[in-house]
């Protein structure tokens, strides 16, 4: 155990450049190949159920983000603690998190899955869905809402994998995932005729799976930090700082959540379900630009957090400027795809429908708009919460979503001779202005503990 100790203490001396490599590749890896599937999904229900499923597919979206905002909750923020308690060399504190994150798992995947459950017609209708729309999105829901405890147990794990030192792990769980997912997506749909039923059994088949070997990894005595039988028990102090940690996570996710069931209402107003099936395709294509960074977050939140517990503060502005660089490499090369490659990209999800093409096209190309200053916004979110700082990171996640953004879709339609182009440039305003207040933050604060650090040696505390 010993020598698995000494891994940790990698974090605090290891190369900072080296050690984000190590950390994100194997996350934006994962994440990558997570959105290339989920792009593949929707292909492959385009393709085999049609144009109609697409957009019943589009309305799931507000659904998807709340289970999301629960299992983020608890699987980011536990695993941020995790990476705090090991810079701190608290190893009996990180040992229980990790039982608590199964429990909190099981407990939270269970009761949120079946509550939406029980209510998912009015919550359907209540987010836009039209007649022709409903059964596809309640079709697709009622199964992933039966698996929605599997999926949070193996979310939560996998947030664990990277905190503990073992990002590539994490990555095989997340390629397995996709592998999976690849093999029964299609089976189930083109040669059972399952339908979009078929697709959320393949995605939750594909997680259970992959979460019995998260289970027998983490079962492994012979582990620094693993599961035992005993730590099966509810902390209240690691449950509330798990929470209070992973809170801002909670709310972007929860705020998403929000500006989907608006975004699909105001659709349906406005554009009609064609509309609301061009908005689905345009954020199955930009999730695998905001999941590529997210997984850069991923690696970068361990190194972050470990080097604040343990007082080393030099490495803490080292990990955030080479996360920043990337992250806008990474958002501008999805603005340059999204400006310039829209037509044919879209084209693979509603090959029969030539008018949801031209206005998922149109919508793609202005939703991008500001997307070489986004993964600065992105990543300054994550920064905040992997050093503890929940106020600056809650303030980061409201600001985009719902300061700016759900203003933008009710006043912005009134602004332009075609409402629906309004609702398109909604998120690029609301981008441009989040991204500028988070450039404010991150100079004050980068300023304010250099300050500190030349005085004590050490940074202040949140």
């Amino acid at each position: 155990m010993k020598q698995q100790a000494n891994q940790f203490s990698a974090l605090a001396e290891e190369p900072v450049g080296k050690l984000l490599m190590q950390y994100a590749i194997p996350a934006i890896v994962a994440m990558a190949a997570s959105s290339v599937y989920n792009i593949i999904d929707g292909v492959f229900i385009g393709q085999g159920v049609g144009a109609e499923a697409i957009m019943g597919l589009a309305l799931t979206g507000p659904i998807m983000s709340l289970t999301a905002a629960f299992g983020a909750m608890v699987g980011v923020g536990a695993a941020t603690l995790m990476s705090v308690k090991l810079g701190q060399r608290d190893y009996d504190t990180a040992q229980r998190i990790l039982g608590n994150v199964v429990v909190m798992n099981i407990t939270l995947g269970l009761t949120l899955g079946l509550v939406l459950l029980a209510f998912i017609d009015p919550i359907l209708r209540f987010f836009g869905a039209s007649d022709v729309t409903l059964p596809y999105a309640r079709d697709f829901m009622g199964i992933i809402l039966l698996g929605n405890v599997f999926t949070h147990l193996y979310l939560g794990l996998n947030a664990m994998l990277r905190s503990t030192n073992r990002p590539q792990k994490a990555m095989y769980a997340t390629f397995g995932t996709v592998l999976l997912n690849c093999m029964f997506a299609p089976l189930f749909i083109f040669v059972f005729d399952w339908g979009i039923r078929g697709a959320a059994l393949a995605t939750v088949l594909a997680q259970t799976t992959m979460l019995v070997w998260q289970l027998k990894l983490f079962g492994n005595r012979a582990d620094f930090i693993h599961l035992e039988r005993r730590q099966l028990q509810l902390d209240p102090k690691i449950v509330k700082e798990s929470l209070m940690v992973g809170l801002p996570q909670f709310l972007i996710n929860l705020c998403a959540c929000l500006v989907a069931a608006l975004m699909t209402r105001s659709l349906t107003d406005y554009g009609g379900d064609v509309a609301v099936g061009a908005f689905g395709i345009c954020n199955r294509l930009i999730l695998f630009v905001v999941m590529v960074t997210i997984g850069l977050n991923q690696g970068m939140q361990p190194i972050a957090g470990y080097n604040f517990g343990a007082g080393r503060y030099d490495r803490v502005i080292a990990v955030l400027k080479r996360a920043l660089l990337a992250a806008v490499c990474i958002t501008t090369t999805g603005f340059v795809i999204g400006t310039f490659f829209a037509t044919p990209i879209v084209t693979l999800f509603a090959k029969d429908s030539p008018e949801l093409i031209s206005m998922a096209a149109h919508a793609l190309g202005c939703i991008v708009m500001m997307f070489p200053i986004v993964g600065m916004q992105i990543v300054s979110t994550a920064f905040f919460q992997s050093i503890g700082y929940a106020g600056k990171s809650i303030f980061l996640s409201l600001t985009r979503q719902l300061i700016l953004l759900v203003p933008a879709i009710f006043i912005l339609p009134h602004l332009f001779d075609d409402p629906l182009e309004g609702l398109w440039h909604a998120s690029p305003t609301a981008d441009a202005l989040a991204s500028l207040i988070a450039l404010v933050l991150l100079v004050k604060q980068v300023r304010k503990f250099k300050a500190q650090y030349a005085a004590t040696g050490r940074p202040d505390k949140p």
